[in-house]
């Protein structure tokens, strides 16, 4: 059986990247869980990662809200 090697963690927008990243930096530090600059994870703990990914997720979900409320 042959493997699918995509990922689908692409983002359709690539100049999104930078946003996305001042985000999670500003979800970490409203957690108090401190992410490194260099970008090794391997002092983070899975949880505090969930925690941060979870609290992003919530935050898009809102300003997508927000959005669609707004074209009504």
């Amino acid at each position: 059986m042959s493997q699918n090697n995509s990922n689908s963690n692409n983002l359709l927008i690539p100049q999104a990247a930078a946003a996305l990243d001042r985000m999670k930096f500003e979800v970490a530090q409203e957690l108090g869980i401190a992410i490194p600059q260099d970008g090794y994870y391997g002092n983070v703990t899975t949880k505090e990662t969930g925690y941060i990914g979870g609290f992003i997720t919530r935050r898009l979900v809102q300003i997508a809200e927000q959005s669609l409320a707004g074209q009504r």
